[in-house]
């Protein structure tokens, strides 16, 4: 990119970050860039009156939902495992963790995020929405734009996040017996339940998993005269 391209991206990224604070600075949303982008953090109990704005109004335009994505903050920015006082073996660092999920109640564990674009002034933004606690939920903007119907279905089958006024909120990607949001921090890897099919039923049937959870960490090789030792010992000849 030359440097009168990022002048001019960097004047339309400051024109885009005004106008989102002259428009809705006084209703409690805050607008944050960085990295080229435009985010504006919006409070859910407003959602549907600021959708219909960035829609609509001349200064914004976004006519066109490109997607709707659910986060799960939990532990944001943290480790599962501090590497950094691994064992010498690598082993320890896979069993000895110790992750717990304390912001479980947490109003902005969960959130909803929109991705924009104006067709009208060739721009892009996203706007973040917390869901709060315990039991995320959101509107739904799909009677502002009707492509938030199988978007919000996903973040609702992958994190449990609720959209108020969906037209038909189910599951869309995981089977009709999944039990728990296989996209949430604290959800097993293993999942909870395991299905197969029973040739005297003649159907598929659900059961508790029967998986043992196992470290499926790799042994961590460092280069010393330790496994040097070892090899010699093994290549050397029976006496």
């Amino acid at each position: 990119m030359s440097q009168q391209d990022s002048r001019t991206g960097d004047a339309r990224l400051d024109a885009l970050a005004d106008a989102l604070t002259r428009h809705f600075d006084g209703q409690g949303c805050e607008t944050l860039t960085g990295n080229g982008e435009v985010t504006l953090v919006a409070p859910r109990e407003s959602l549907l009156e600021i959708a219909a704005a960035l829609r609509d109004h001349e200064d914004l335009r976004f006519e066109l939902l490109i997607d709707v994505c659910g986060v799960d903050y939990a532990a944001y920015g943290r480790s599962e495992w501090e590497t950094a006082d691994a064992s010498s073996t690598g082993f320890g660092r896979g069993v000895e963790r110790d992750f717990v999920l304390e912001e479980i109640d947490d109003p902005k564990r969960f959130a909803v995020v929109y991705h924009l674009l104006s067709m009208t002034h060739n721009r892009r933004m996203r706007v973040r929405v917390y869901a709060g606690a315990p039991h995320p939920m959101v509107d739904s903007v799909v009677e502002i734009w009707s492509s938030a119907n199988w978007f919000e279905r996903e973040a609702f089958d992958l994190f449990g996040i609720l959209f108020n006024g969906h037209p038909d909120l189910r599951r869309i990607l995981t089977d009709y017996g999944f039990v728990g949001y296989p996209f949430r921090k604290d959800f097993p890897l293993i999942g909870h339940v395991e299905m197969r099919y029973d040739p005297e039923l003649g159907r598929v049937v659900y059961e508790p998993v029967s998986i043992e959870p196992r470290t499926l960490v790799p042994r961590v090789i460092r280069a010393d005269s330790r496994y040097e030792r070892e090899q010699e010992s093994t290549d050397a000849p029976d006496a």
